[in-house]
């Protein structure tokens, strides 16, 4: 066979010599080490080139694939999961969120599907100090005015911040990442507040000396800076809503590394506009890749291209759990990390 055959042709080959093998489709360019793994482990489709899969790619995909291993920017909704061939019977989604997926879909059609957790949550909550560091204290600003040439050098009221130290953290959504953000709060000084679904038990709640706040809006009212680490569901689509937000004080920082679809971008961008808050720490956005152009424009708001959970070490550490759900799942065995609606 030529070097040059698709990928998807030598998959067929394989899997007509080595039948007892099942054809797991990986959607996106994954670690080397991870690819090379599931090559000597499953007959392997991949995508060498990385682009994101169309509708019409997916549901072939869905078709074919005895074993999906999807990332978060593939959409398998219900229109995808129709199409699935009867042999379809797992998704093993690379990445903690499963928001991506049709669950109930899923479920209905005896397809288990299997998650990443914990293994992005110290590279996330990294992230997100990173994030309140960045915007606090202008660190965007100052860089742009370095490169633009223009610094005239210091002086005492130039590129003036605030300090976060002893400033009041809260914390929308105190799960691992949550936790982990918590943690990092308290090094930097931090006072550490909390809304959660439930809360916490209170040895974790000790550990942390966090504060909880039953009531959200309560909590909005009163906070410096704000960090959502909550997931996104139906529940929590724009929980931070154009009400919610106007509650914030004029001085307070929000910072997002969770999912954009939990805030109101378009109600967040008019109150930064408007300086109503003081600033915004982005790495996730409401329709994402497509950003509000008018986020672009403003000067008091850091913006990443999603970018928390993105360490060698994390992208490793979750394809060998997507491998270990694989594996667990071929060998008739219940996955490690199934994703039980009931749970979310």
């Amino acid at each position: 066979m030529p070097e040059t055959a698709p990928v998807r042709e030598i998959g067929q080959e394989i899997g007509s010599i080595m039948s007892n093998k099942p054809l797991v489709v990986v959607t996106r360019k994954l670690p080397d080490v991870i690819e090379t793994r599931m090559m000597e482990l499953f007959n392997v489709r991949l995508n060498l080139d990385d682009h994101p899969m169309t509708q019409a790619e997916m549901i072939e995909a869905v078709k074919a694939a005895d074993i999906l291993v999807p990332t978060v920017t593939d959409h398998i909704d219900a229109a995808v999961l129709s199409q699935a061939g009867p042999q379809l019977r797992l998704i093993a989604s690379f990445g903690t969120g499963v928001d991506h997926i049709d669950l109930a879909t899923a479920r209905q059609r005896g397809i288990t599907v299997t998650n990443t957790p914990g293994v992005l949550t110290e590279d996330t909550a990294d992230m997100t100090m990173a994030l309140i560091l960045a915007v606090s204290r202008r660190v965007s600003e100052g860089e742009r005015l370095i490169r633009s040439g223009k610094w005239q050098g210091w002086g005492p009221m130039s590129m003036l911040g605030h300090r976060i130290y002893g400033k009041r953290l809260g914390i929308i959504g105190m799960g691992r990442i949550g936790q982990a953000v918590a943690r990092r709060a308290r090094g930097f000084g931090l006072s550490v507040h909390y809304h959660n679904r439930r809360r916490v038990a209170p040895a974790v709640e000790q550990a942390l000396e966090a504060t909880y706040w039953e009531s959200l809006d309560q909590m909005l009212a009163r906070m410096d800076i704000i960090s959502v680490n909550c997931p996104h569901t139906p529940a929590t689509y724009h929980l931070l809503s154009a009400r919610r937000l106007k509650l914030l004080q004029k001085h307070v920082y929000l910072v997002n590394t969770a999912r954009g679809e939990v805030v109101d971008e378009n109600a967040l961008t008019r109150m930064l506009d408007k300086k109503e808050i003081a600033g915004a720490g982005l790495d996730v956005f409401e329709h994402e890749p497509a950003l509000n152009p008018k986020l672009l424009r403003l000067d008091n708001v850091v913006l990443l291209p999603h970018m928390g959970s993105a360490t060698i070490e994390g992208r490793v550490d979750m394809g060998e759990k997507v491998i270990i759900n694989i594996k667990t799942f071929v060998d008739g065995h219940k996955p490690p990390d199934r994703v039980l609606e009931a749970l979310l």
